[in-house]
């Protein structure tokens, strides 16, 4: 197989995983959830593994306040999981949207279940005023 670098990848590419209503509920939550840049960057930076707010926060340049409230919204969409683990919360991608990195065999791939989402890493996260 070649790759014709010439033409861009689609950022987007529609799998045949949802087989009930309950499947386009959870992925429609999901992309709402993922329509925000902030929200995209933490994503990228759980794809490299757990990190508790204060390393997110390091990892993607936002405050830490910032960072806590764009978790609540992955987190109520099924996008995060939260674990305590002693006196910090450890983030870490839902284990169905981490399977795309295992799924296609590329560790920068979430599955959102309608959908793949890959995540380019080379590029570093913008550094914005609070």
């Amino acid at each position: 197989m070649t790759i014709d670098h010439e033409r861009p990848t689609p950022s987007f590419s529609f799998l045949p995983a949802m087989n009930a209503a309950a499947d386009y509920g959870t992925a429609a939550e999901r992309l709402r959830a993922l329509a925000d840049a902030d929200r995209l960057q933490l994503v990228a930076a759980l794809l490299r593994g757990p990190l508790n707010v204060s390393e997110l926060s390091a990892a993607v340049g936002m405050s830490i306040v910032k960072v806590s409230h764009h978790l609540g919204v992955l987190r109520n969409a099924e996008v995060v999981l939260a674990e305590k683990r002693g006196k910090f919360v450890i983030y870490s991608l839902h284990p169905d949207v981490a399977a795309g990195a295992a799924r296609y065999a590329d560790p920068e791939t979430g599955d959102l279940g309608c959908c793949r989402l890959p995540m380019v890493h080379s590029i570093a996260p913008q550094q914005r005023a609070e």
